[in-house]
């Protein structure tokens, strides 16, 4: 009786999670549809599954466009040079404040912890950026950005769970600190530092709002912001400067959708060569911090 109701209960569960990520799924599967839909068959307010007839038309208008060229390659420097500066700074603080010798250390954890319940807020940063002479430059997105008390404690439970033995034993071999941390610390750290990576990459691939709020200039301007004008000013995704006339009379619906599974699919992408790492950082991560 008790199993039966067990699994009554897991059936149950099962079609409500099924039918929740179905209800997550099927805008993503529209918008990639449309995106592919042939511009010759498009009709506006059909609700598109699988294409009627296939086409890159949309990809290959939109791939030729200045402003989605541009728009990308500063999204994707603020994400590569802002997740490596994430990474190192995050992990050098965590080591520091996992030494108990280090001094006045209790109040660095304080402050952290402080952080991490409390922020600023809006104004304050947007006085902070101005003051430093970062507006409308793309390191407003990634100085002001270079570490958080979430991570930081993720990190350092980390360092904290790893057996005090290896660094006695890498130090009694002749390393340095910076030795260890470079020899030991970092490579048993690879599953949080992949985690973390996962995490920051993404945070700074979709910036929007501080992107918004500092840049001005539309030539600093990231894919999100790209991403939003072709979303909200129609026209702009007939801004293109190829010339073709064919290209200027595709549907804007179908370059939006394009545009915005172009804004996805490289960050999506990283998540198979991350997955393996993910659970194993976020648990033990959690448990420990």
């Amino acid at each position: 009786m008790h199993s039966q109701k067990t699994s009554a209960a897991d059936i149950a569960i099962y079609l409500v999670t099924g039918l929740i990520s179905l209800i997550c799924i099927a805008p993503f599967f529209y918008i990639v549809s449309v995106s592919l839909t042939d511009p010759s068959v498009y009709v506006p307010f059909k609700l598109y599954l699988i294409p009627e007839k296939w086409s890159f038309a949309s990809y290959s208008y939109i791939l030729s466009t200045w402003n989605f060229i541009r728009s990308a390659e500063n999204t994707l420097f603020v994400t590569v040079t802002g997740t490596a500066l994430n990474i190192a700074f995050t992990y050098t603080m965590a080591y520091a404040v996992t030494k108990k010798e280090m001094p006045h250390r209790n109040l660095f954890m304080g402050i952290i912890i402080f952080s991490l319940l409390f922020n600023a807020g809006i104004i304050p940063n947007y006085l902070l950026v101005k003051d430093l002479g970062l507006m409308n430059s793309l390191w407003a997105l990634i100085l002001p950005v270079l570490t958080n008390s979430w991570s930081l404690i993720v990190a350092k439970s980390f360092i904290d769970a790893l057996p005090d033995e290896l660094e006695d034993s890498a130090k009694i071999d002749g390393c340095t600190e910076i030795g260890t941390f470079f020899r030991i610390i970092l490579p048993l750290s690879k599953a949080s530092i992949a985690t973390l990576t996962l995490f920051f990459a993404v945070g700074h691939w979709n910036t929007y709002f501080s992107a918004l709020i500092y840049l001005t200039d539309s030539g600093k301007s990231t894919l999100q912001l790209y991403v939003k004008s072709i979303l909200v000013d129609a026209s702009t995704s007939g801004a293109g400067t190829t010339g073709s006339v064919d290209m200027l009379n595709l549907p804007s619906e179908t370059v939006r959708m394009a545009t915005v599974v172009l804004a996805m699919l490289p960050i999506m992408a990283v998540y198979p060569f991350v997955q393996r790492y993910f659970i194993k950082g976020v648990m033990l991560g959690s448990i420990k911090g």
